[in-house]
This record gives C-alpha cells, structure tokens and sequence, in this order.
C-alpha cells in the first residue's frame, strides 16, 4: 500500500491544458471554480440539508435510501464518502452497520457542520472528518472497501481525474457509489422539472438560506453534467467496471454504480 496521492506530471499537464471551464452556465478560469464553488457551499452550509428536504419535498431521503440499500454497509466495512461534509450519507451508513467511515469534503463550514451534528448525536468519535479534494484524495492507494459521493461530483473541475482517484483508493472488488441529479428522461417531466428548477428553486434558496445565485448555480450545473450514459462511459474509462446506473424519480437523481476489479 502507498502512501497519499501525488499527482503525476502527464495528469497535471492534461489539468492545465485547458485554461477555461464551466461554473453553471458560465465560463471561468479553471483554477478560479473550486474557489468558487467553496463559496457557494460556504454560503449554504447551515441550512444546506434543510434545502434539500424542500427544494425536493423530502424525495432526497428516498434516493439515498436506494444508495444505502446498494451499498450494503457491513460491520468494519471502510467507506470514503466524498462530498459528504454534512454527515448526511455517514449517518445513514452507521444507522445499518458499524462501518468505518471517513468524510472528506473540500469545504471547512459543511464539515464543521456535519461534525457538530455528530456530536450532537453521539457520534463524534464513529467518523473521520478531511478536508481535502476529490482530484487529490489524501487516501493511501486500494485502502477502502467502498467510495460514496452524492450530489457532489458534478462540482469537481477536472471529473475525469475525480474518477481516477476514486478507482486508485478503492481495493480490488472495492465498490463505487455516485448519486446524482442528472437527466430527466420522462416527457413533459423535463419542461416541468426545468420551470420549476430555474424559477422557484432560486427563489426558494434566497428565502431559506439568503443566495438565491447559489441555487441558480445548482439548476445550471445540472444541465452542464454528462448524461446517465456519457457519464457511465468516463467511469469505465476511468478503469472501474460492470458500470451500471439505474434512473430515480424519472431521472432527475441517478445512481451510478462500478467496481475496481
């Protein structure tokens, strides 16, 4: 086993090829969005896990059922759950197995967050906390039995080298588990969920929370993601296998599913 990831020189050469990328629906320097996106998240740690009971009329909880049911915690199994600074995922694996957990998030305040709730709750000492990125995890190399992100991915600057980390940390036979919103495949479903995304969802953001831009930024990162297909392709690509996806709600969510074999 290696130690912690060091990026090698041909990924960080393909990195700065392109000097340019997408933050919702505008382009921006490619090393100004995690910056960016930090401030996004910054700005909604507090309320973030109340937002998503409303903005999703509580249907979240049942798409991460389905990720936990998939998952199949079992005692002592060791999961990284990636972009989970608010503990939402973690506590939910714990509530099925005593699993040895870690969350690592790029953004201090979700963690700050998701750590007061655990000792709120009792658990302070049953999970990891990290700050650290998903394109360079401080995770030594086939360390984990299984790699989690929900509703996390879509706002990494380079996915492709996010994949690559998540198949380097993972033991052979490891799993990977990625929650998503995604495209909804349902017609009129589409125009609906579009209207509702792009006019009541910011302003909804703006009453809870203050940022409205925050979840406009969400409705556009959204439409920029792969579809289910074109994103199950860069997970192959990124060497997992037996890469599956299965449509929730129509296809607004989508867990994505892989191995390292």
């Amino acid at each position: 086993m290696t130690g912690p990831h060091r990026k090698h020189p041909e990924r960080a050469a393909e990195n700065s090829a392109s000097s340019t990328t997408h933050f919702g629906f505008r382009t921006v320097a490619t090393d100004e969005k995690t910056d960016l996106v930090k401030g996004v998240f910054d700005s909604v740690a507090r309320r973030y896990d109340l937002m998503n009971d409303l903005m999703s009329g509580g249907i979240h909880r049942l798409w991460k059922a389905v990720m936990i049911d998939r998952l199949n915690p079992r005692p002592q199994m060791r999961v990284l759950d990636v972009g989970g600074g608010t503990g939402d995922i973690a506590f939910r694996i714990l509530d099925r197995a005593a699993a040895a957990v870690t969350v690592l998030d790029i953004n201090g305040e979700m963690l700050n967050v998701g750590r007061d709730r655990a000792i709120q709750s009792g658990r302070g000492a049953d999970i990891t906390w990290i700050l650290g990125n998903a394109e360079a995890l401080p995770v030594a190399d086939a360390s984990i039995d299984a790699y989690t992100i929900a509703f996390c991915i879509r706002n990494v600057t380079h996915l492709p080298e996010a994949l690559r980390e998540a198949r380097r940390v993972l033991r052979p036979g490891g799993h990977f588990l990625c929650l998503e919103f995604s495209r909804v495949a349902i017609p009129v479903l589409d125009r609906l969920y579009d209207a509702y995304s792009f006019r009541v969802l910011p302003a909804l953001g703006q009453a809870v929370t203050g940022d409205g831009d925050a979840y406009r930024y969400l409705a556009e990162s959204i439409r920029r993601f792969p579809s289910q297909e074109a994103f199950a392709r860069m997970i192959g690509e990124a060497g997992l296998a037996l890469v599956k996806y299965r449509n929730l709600s129509g296809g607004i969510a989508a867990l994505h599913s892989a191995w390292r074999t």
